[in-house]
């Protein structure tokens, strides 16, 4: 490490200090020597005598790293409470919009998960044909996770519609679930599969944030399309039975009816 003189300001109330690390500016030893600094500048002599700022490349990226880490639970929950709020209006119910929140917070998950895995700890640096950086890029937690939930409500509101109106026109919730998974499950797999095509060809790019939101998106539309929206979802409203559609009375007479229009022979209005 390097430390140059001080070189005053012109009218003699600052000085600068420029210090020059061995390491890279953006390796865990830059950035550990940041945090000493900083700690010694809290603790130390001048504490409370003189403001002492400290600066530079690598301290941009903690500063950073930091204000998007404390800003985190404040888009985790604005994005579960729209996502339970469209749901709750749309399909008048206090619990299908709260398990399809979970759901998708399964497949988010299981995105973090492989980020880590191949861009972290490098498992699989030769397939792609990188050599990892031993790190996430600060903004792909917080993208992949609206970007995630963004795209996994439309599958959600496309099969819960489906079945919510089966539900509607039959009044039998076993019913309504095969039915609506039957007419949906075509199209959400083709719709699954030409988004997991496109963010494939994301992944395989050379720039390493590039890589992991292609990575990341693709691997979450493809467990969010299979595992959880065709398999979990449906099992877990078979298990629910009619709670699937439970609504006090006072919140149904003020709610507004989003009228699913019931289609099949015999069909019959029917509600919880």
């Amino acid at each position: 490490m390097e430390v140059s003189r001080p070189q005053p300001s012109r009218d003699g109330r600052a000085a600068l200090l420029s210090v020059v690390p061995r390491h890279d500016p953006e390796s865990p030893e830059a950035r550990a020597m940041v945090g000493r600094f900083r700690d010694a500048v809290e603790s130390g002599a001048l504490a409370g005598i003189a403001e002492v700022d400290v600066g530079g490349a690598t301290a941009t990226v903690e500063d950073f790293k930091n204000l998007v880490a404390g800003s985190m639970w404040k888009i985790v929950l604005f994005v579960l409470a729209l996502s339970y709020l469209v749901l709750f209006l749309l399909l008048r119910s206090l619990l299908l919009p709260l398990k399809a929140v979970l759901m998708n917070l399964l497949s988010v998950g299981a995105a973090y998960g492989v980020l880590v895995a191949i861009f972290q700890y490098g498992w699989i640096d030769g397939f792609l044909g990188f050599q990892s950086l031993g790190y996430i890029n600060t903004m792909t937690p917080p993208l992949l996770l609206a970007i995630v939930f963004g795209l996994s409500m439309d599958y959600e509101v496309f099969l819960l519609s489906r079945i919510r109106e089966r539900y509607d026109a039959t009044g039998d919730n076993r019913a309504a679930v095969a039915q609506g998974l039957a007419r949906s499950a075509a199209t959400i797999s083709s719709a699954a599969l030409i988004m997991v095509a496109v963010f494939a060809v994301f992944a395989g790019t050379g720039v390493p944030a590039v890589k992991e939101i292609g990575a990341g998106l693709a691997v979450a539309i493809a467990l969010d399309a299979t595992l959880v929206r065709l398999v979990l979802v449906p099992a877990t409203m078979e298990l629910m039975g009619r709670w699937n559609w439970w609504l006090p009375r006072p919140l149904a007479r003020i709610l507004p009816d989003p009228s699913f229009e019931a289609s099949g022979d015999g069909a019959v209005a029917a509600r919880p």
